[in-house]
């Protein structure tokens, strides 16, 4: 049996990858690391430190250690640490917002990406951008900020979270041919959209990252 090493920088994000795995990779182990003060750490400063990119890579290598045959680290504003170390680990370790762009990539030019975060907002436009040239190509990207959001969320106020991240997702559905969700947090939203809203696909990284390591782990 195959084993997955999962990183989280918050625990709320364990029971969503778990039914995700449950669900397409009912053959593999899984096995979680939680730390919390990554993404705080992240917030504070503003960006990714050094300090705190190397602490990714120590976790990547204690799942290595572990027995992990995969790794995926489930943050996307700490992509930058993972793609690092992934060059320093001898099994495969991946972003999980990769196969998400590498979708968007695929299904548009105009591509839309939305975040509560703006540490979330700039490594994700960024991967975009990156995944379109190495498909050769072109594309025009949108990113979209909601301010205030995140901390709704975090100051115990959800559904004015839910309602301004679902009054972007509308906004920028009317310019772009698809819309990247840049945190596996506002997965959600897309749920209480009426049909009528959702004028184009909405992409969230969680159950396309899964499905993803369940066609590699085969």
């Amino acid at each position: 049996m195959k084993t997955l090493g999962l990183i989280h920088t918050s625990a709320t994000l364990v029971p969503i990858f778990q039914a995700l795995c449950e669900e397409h990779l009912p053959d593999v182990k899984v096995f979680n690391i939680v730390d919390d003060s990554l993404i705080k750490d992240v917030i504070s400063k503003g960006k990714l430190t050094p300090h705190t990119a190397r602490r990714v890579v120590d976790y990547v290598g204690s799942a290595e250690a572990a027995g992990a045959d995969q790794i995926m680290v489930t943050c996307s504003s700490i992509g930058a640490a993972v793609e690092a170390a992934a060059d320093l680990t001898q099994v495969p370790v991946l972003r999980v917002d990769q196969p998400m762009a590498d979708l968007a990539v695929q299904t548009g030019v105009r591509i839309g990406v939305v975040a509560t975060l703006p540490t979330t907002l700039e490594p994700t436009s960024d991967l975009v951008r990156r995944r379109a040239d190495v498909m050769g190509k072109d594309i025009k990207l949108t990113s979209k900020l909601c301010e205030g959001a995140f901390e709704a969320l975090m100051g115990g106020a959800p559904d004015q979270h839910d309602e301004m991240v679902a009054e972007a997702l509308k906004a920028l559905a009317k310019e772009v041919d698809v819309i990247l969700l840049a945190q596996a947090s506002m997965a959600r939203v897309v749920d209480k959209l009426d049909e009528a809203d959702k004028k184009v696909p909405i992409v969230a990284s969680p159950p396309e990252s899964v499905k993803y390591l369940a066609r590699s782990m085969k």
